[in-house]
């Protein structure tokens, strides 16, 4: 299997849960499962390949970056990458004709493009996955060309061009699996024990690796109130504890125990969505993923300047779905309080949430998709 995608974790990570699932099930069959994976060097997917000791091919690719006005758009920083272009599609294809694999998955990303374009060259059976319910760029392309075009929502069905409908599949979007073997109780231990109230909901409040400068922005408006109603794991970015404590600091001692703020939660992750009661975050395709499939209940703040406003798309969806509540109109301290309010008050009201949630999510992506790249993998051997 010969593996393309990355440039953020949204691209590379379900690429990774791919290809772990593949080699889980190939030894639980006494099988192994080789694997390339092509990117570049600069990106996020080389460090990933590296730490999973995956062999890694560089290649260079060119991107587009957009915006409103296609003026804008002609600028020296597109015209060089643009160059790039050409090179990237012969770097790919003496990758693809000198590992000849038997199976070909994308996962968006600009580096997608030319590899895929390889794939096509090389007559490589080819498997496109999109983790958004809107088609990213590099994937609208390249779903003409796809073999099989795997999609993580039925509603990227109708988006997709006519003659690639008839070759698509929901598989939804892979999730790591050790997210679901948390263990509440290992939670606030791993975190430092802070000093919890068992009888209060506990919120998991999240802007991702970096922290979410919006986020953090309007827990700290409102903390006070949270705290009056619920215990805090504040994921707020290593950048901003010192902001964050400081927020706390006019809070009753009783009340501050319950918050906790941490630069970072990496392995405890499992174990925190297991702790969480409800959680805030972004709601990009990954995110969104883990929560419907984990059945949790959430506010989503979206990402304004995300590509093509996907996560507003990704957060109205479970709105309207009723597996979210989402700041869509007004992300301000007031609209989240009033979205927090009704869960933290009514269990009642954040179980049918989490019904919900767990009836948009599909905790069986990766055995869907890995099941997809065996059988056009075979396909292509016959």
């Amino acid at each position: 299997m010969l593996v393309t995608g990355g440039g953020t974790g949204g691209h590379t990570y379900p690429a990774l849960t791919a290809v772990r699932t593949a080699q889980a099930r190939l030894v639980s069959g006494h099988g192994a499962v080789q694997v390339v994976w092509v990117g570049t060097s600069d990106g996020l997917e080389a460090r990933v390949a590296g730490n999973e000791h995956i062999p890694f091919v560089p290649v260079v690719a060119g991107k587009v970056r957009r915006a409103r006005n296609p003026l804008k758009m002609v600028s020296w920083a597109n015209i060089k990458d643009m160059a790039k272009v050409p090179v990237g599609i012969v770097q790919s294809v003496r990758a693809v004709a000198a590992f000849k694999p038997d199976v070909v998955l994308a996962t968006g990303g600009y580096v997608s493009v030319p590899v895929s374009l390889a794939a096509w060259v090389c007559r490589r059976p080819l498997v496109v996955h999109e983790q958004t319910v809107r088609l990213g760029l590099a994937n609208r392309l390249l779903a003409r060309i796809a073999t099989v075009m795997a999609v993580s929502s039925a509603s990227t069905l109708p988006l997709l061009p006519g003659r690639a409908r008839g070759r698509a599949v929901v598989t939804g979007n892979p999730v790591r699996p050790e997210v679901f073997g948390g263990c509440a109780q290992k939670a606030a231990p791993a975190l430092g024990s802070p000093r919890f109230d068992a009888s209060l909901p506990t919120v998991y409040v999240t802007g991702g690796a970096q922290g979410a400068a919006q986020i953090n922005g309007l827990v700290s408006e409102i903390l006070p109130w949270m705290l009056e109603r619920a215990n805090v794991i504040h994921q707020c970015g290593p950048g901003a504890l010192d902001r964050m404590h400081e927020a706390v600091g006019t809070v009753p001692d009783e009340r501050a125990a319950r918050y906790l703020p941490v630069g970072f939660v990496g392995r405890e992750l499992p174990d925190v969505f297991a702790l969480a009661d409800v959680v805030v975050s972004r709601s990009g395709a990954g995110t969104i993923a883990e929560l419907t499939a984990l059945g949790l209940p959430s506010v989503l703040v979206p990402l304004a300047s995300s590509a093509g406003g996907e996560q507003a798309h990704n957060a109205r969806v479970l709105a309207v779905a009723g597996a979210a509540s989402a700041l869509l109109d007004e992300a301000s301290p007031a609209a989240l309080r009033d979205a927090l309010e009704p869960l933290l008050a009514n269990p009642t009201k954040r179980a049918a949430m989490a019904e919900k949630a767990l009836e948009q999510g599909r905790p069986d992506a990766a055995d869907r998709l890995v099941g997809i790249l065996f059988d056009v993998a075979a396909a292509g051997r016959r």
